[in-house]
C-alpha cells in the first residue's frame, strides 16, 4: 500500500510577496498584469479571494469585484528561487518527489516508519519555520485523492484520507474537483443531474459510455478514488536527510541521541527505498538561540545502514554537545550518493547480514505498517512512559 503526500504552496506568488513586503499582510492584492494591458491574475491573496477574485481572472474584472485591490507585477526570479529551495528540501526528506509545477509536488513516503500524517505535519511545520511560507497537504493511498485532499484543506490544511475511505471522502465533493472534469464535462454531467463525485461514481456504465465513450469508464474509476500512477522522480538526488524541529527545546543528551537514532532509521529506509547509498554522514544541530552548526564525516565505504549512520552521527554529536544546552533542531543526512555497492571483507560479513535484516524489516513495514516492527529501545521507552506496547 502506497503512502502519497501532495503539497501545495498556498497562494505562492502572493505569499512570497508578503515575505518581501510584510505590509501587504491582510491586504487584498494580486500578482498579475495591468488592466490597461488586458492582464490577468496570476495569484490572489486570500483576502482578495474573499471578494471573489481568482487566478486566471481578467485584472479589470478583479478590480470591479474589489476596487481597493492592489495589483503587483510578477517577480518570477524571486518565486523560482524560493521554489527551488523548498523543492530541494523536499528531495532531501523523501526518496521520491515528483514536482508538478513551481508550487506543487507529490512525495512517496510509503516506507517511512514515521507514517504519512506525521511526515506531512513535520514537513509543513519545517517549511513554515525555515522558509516562512504556508503550505497545504493531502495524505492518501494515491496521487488523485491526495491532491484533492490538499484542495479541500486549503489554506494551511492537512487532510488525511485513510486507505479504503477514498470513495467516501470524494462522494460529497463537487464533480468539478475531480481531475479531468473541465467546464464542458461538468455541464454535460449536470445535464444528467450529476453534481457530486459520488453521483458520478454511481452512474450506470452504459449511460457513461453513451455520453463519453471509453473515457466515461476512466471518469467513473477516478470518482471511486482509484489511481495506480506512481510518483515519478526525474531529479537525481545528491543527498538525503531527515530532521525535526522540537516544539519545546530539549537539553537532555540521552533524549537527543534517541532522536538521532530515529532520524538515522528514517534516512536509511529512504536510501534503501531509492536503492542508493552514501559515503558522507552529516549532523545538523540548531541551538535554542537559532545558531546552527553542521558537521560531517566521510566513511571508508558507502552505506544505507541505519546502524552505521547512527553510530557516525552520534560520534559527531558527542563532539559538539554541550551538557544542558538547549537544542531546537536536529538533522541527519547522507551525501555523495550512488549505488549501494561495497567491497566486502572475506573475514567480516556482518554488513551483508545487517543488510538482509534491514531488507526484511523494510518488507514487513511496507506490508503491515510502520509500527509493525519496533526496536527494543523504543519499546522500553514506551513502557517507561506507561504506553501499551
Amino acid at each position: 500500500m502506497r503512502t502519497i503526500l501532495h503539497v501545495d504552496l498556498d497562494a505562492f506568488f502572493c505569499s512570497v510577496e508578503e515575505l518581501l513586503q510584510p505590509e501587504l499582510a491582510g491586504c487584498p492584492f494580486v500578482v498579475g498584469g495591468t488592466p490597461e494591458g488586458r492582464g490577468v491574475v496570476a495569484s490572489a491573496s486570500y483576502p482578495a479571494r474573499a471578494y471573489g477574485v481568482r487566478s486566471a481572472m481578467p485584472t479589470s474584472h478583479a478590480l470591479r469585484l474589489c476596487p481597493d485591490l492592489i495589483v503587483l507585477p510578477g517577480r518570477h526570479a524571486e518565486y523560482y528561487e524560493h521554489s527551488r529551495r523548498i523543492m530541494a528540501f523536499l528531495r532531501d526528506c523523501a526518496p521520491l518527489v515528483e514536482q508538478l509545477s513551481v508550487d506543487e509536488a507529490f512525495l512517496d513516503v510509503s516506507d517511512d516508519p514515521l507514517g504519512g500524517e506525521a511526515v506531512a505535519m513535520e514537513l509543513q511545520s519545517e517549511i513554515e519555520v525555515r522558509f516562512h511560507l504556508p503550505t497545504s497537504w493531502g495524505v492518501a493511498s494515491n496521487k488523485l485523492v491526495a491532491k484533492i485532499a490538499t484542495e479541500v484543506g486549503k489554506p494551511k490544511g492537512l487532510i488525511v484520507v485513510q486507505p479504503g475511505d477514498e470513495r467516501v471522502f470524494l462522494a460529497d465533493l463537487p464533480v468539478e474537483m475531480l481531475w479531468g472534469v473541465g467546464p464542458k464535462t461538468a455541464e454535460r454531467l449536470k445535464a444528467e443531474n450529476v453534481h457530486k463525485i459520488g453521483e458520478l461514481a454511481n452512474m450506470p456504465q452504459g449511460r457513461l459510455r453513451t455520453i463519453f465513450g471509453e473515457y466515461g469508464m476512466e471518469l467513473a474509476s477516478r470518482a471511486r478514488g482509484e489511481d495506480d500512477r506512481p510518483v515519478q522522480e526525474t531529479y537525481e538526488p545528491h543527498s538525503m536527510s531527515a530532521e525535526t524541529t522540537f516544539s519545546k527545546d530539549i537539553s537532555d543528551g540521552e533524549e537527543l541521541k534517541r532522536v538521532l537514532f530515529v532520524l538515522s532509521e528514517r534516512v536509511g529506509s529512504r536510501l534503501r527505498k531509492a536503492e542508493l547509498a552514501g559515503k558522507t554522514v552529516r549532523l545538523k544541530l540548531r541551538w535554542a538561540d537559532f545558531s546552527t552548526i553542521t558537521r560531517q564525516r566521510q566513511l571508508s565505504q558507502v552505506t544505507d545502514q541505519d546502524g552505521e549512520i547512527y553510530q557516525t552521527v552520534r560520534m559527531l554529536f558527542e563532539r559538539v554537545w554541550t551538557p544542558r544546552r538547549r537544542v531546537r533542531l536536529l538533522g541527519v543526512g547522507v551525501a555523495d550518493l550512488g549505488p549501494p555497492q561495497r567491497q566486502l571483507s572475506l573475514f567480516d560479513r556482518s554488513w551483508e547480514q545487517d543488510s538482509r535484516l534491514l531488507q526484511a524489516i523494510d518488507s514487513i513495514r511496507r506490508r503491515y505498517g510502520s509500527k509493525a516492527l519496533r526496536r527494543a529501545r523504543q519499546l522500553d521507552e514506551d513502557q517507561g512512559k506507561g504506553e501499551a506496547s
